[in-house]
């Protein structure tokens, strides 16, 4: 492929080495996980914008739903601030409205005057799971860790099926199996908190996951940068892969978890994450990018919003701190992003594991 030529600098477009010099400028002011006391740290920042007295999280930007995975983050962002309080708001919320009858998974989504959608999700199983051995381990509360124990169990219990010779993960309980396929979100690979519940709760199972999770990830490589989709199709007989037809064929905003996942796992030479810097250090694009077309090679037409960048500014200058502004984030998810982004960086530069 022939070199693209250089970007203009100009105001209609912000070009490679503007938004790259935009990047760079998070100078490291703290050692903290949150800004230093005596300011409004960003986790309270969080709590003002997006947790409901009750302890739910509040999805912003998709109509004020609630899902786990969101609550999942939340308990994991409030053990690591040592707010107690706001930890067990948010854990009796979720397990009042969200824990599904007859085994230790949780509901997906919780929509305002609708209920419950009763379908688990494993991404958040996963988080609120290694949140509740973390808070356990902690604050010394055994009882936590014996509710991660029975949550990680039933994800090992239920969710786990063969294609060819890998063990995937199923998104959830249901609707994800079709009679000669299976569909997968790659990044429901939560690496980090599969790595807390391995250490916890020593299965060999946790290791085929996470080893046959690496192994998919490194053959789902679509589109001119060799990227993971956010949703994948297996074959059962030989775990070949393609791309279904259901969702966008598009490395976009359940994909951009991946290379976070992957950096925070202290796994930063998976090609996964060097692809996902490759598309975003792409001098041919106009902007950073928030989502690729994955068959056509589109990139979107606007450029990626707060959270995104947080995720593609660790991924491109991992040894930059990066400090997020909670107060400036358009909605829920970039806000979260940007948060789970400096855990990352914290445990894998500022303290590696």
């Amino acid at each position: 492929m022939s070199p693209q030529p250089p970007l203009p600098e100009d105001g209609a477009g912000l070009g490679r080495r503007a938004w790259l010099g935009a990047l760079a400028l998070v100078a490291v002011s703290s050692q903290d996980a949150w800004p230093e006391a005596g300011k409004m740290s960003q986790w309270d920042i969080f709590k003002t914008r997006f947790l409901a007295r009750d302890g739910r999280v509040i999805d912003t930007g998709n109509g004020g739903v609630s899902h786990s995975e969101g609550q999942g983050w939340a308990l994991l962002l409030a053990q690591r601030a040592g707010d107690r309080e706001a930890f067990d708001r948010i854990l009796r919320w979720t397990r009042q409205t969200l824990r599904r009858p007859g085994d230790a998974l949780y509901g997906w989504r919780f929509r305002p005057g609708a209920g419950v959608d009763a379908n688990s999700a494993t991404d958040g199983d996963l988080f609120i799971s290694a949140a509740l051995v973390l808070a356990g381990e902690r604050w010394g509360e055994p009882h936590l860790v014996t509710s991660g124990a029975e949550t990680a169990r039933d994800i090992l219990r239920l969710l786990l099926r063969r294609a060819g010779s890998l063990t995937l993960l199923l998104p959830g309980v249901e609707g994800f199996e079709r009679a000669d396929r299976i569909i997968v979100n790659p990044s429901y690979y939560a690496f980090p908190a599969i790595r807390v519940l391995a250490r916890a709760f020593p299965d060999p199972a946790w290791m085929r996951v996470a080893a046959d999770g690496l192994t998919l990830l490194r053959a789902a490589r679509f589109g001119r940068w060799g990227l993971p989709p956010d949703w994948l199709s297996v074959a059962r007989a030989d775990a070949s892969l393609a791309l279904p037809r259901r969702w966008a064929p598009r490395f976009s905003y359940d994909a951009v978890r991946i290379p976070l996942y992957l950096t925070w796992a202290g796994l930063a030479d998976e090609p996964a994450r060097l692809a996902a810097a490759a598309f975003w250090g792409d001098a041919g694009n106009e902007h950073l990018p928030a989502w690729t077309d994955l068959t056509s090679d589109a990139i979107s037409p606007y450029r990626a919003a707060d959270g995104v960048a947080a995720v593609a500014r660790l991924t491109l200058l991992p040894q930059v701190a990066p400090i997020p502004d909670v107060a400036a984030a358009q909605d829920y998810y970039g806000a979260v992003l940007g948060l789970l982004t400096q855990c990352a960086w914290r445990d894998t530069v500022a303290t590696p594991l």
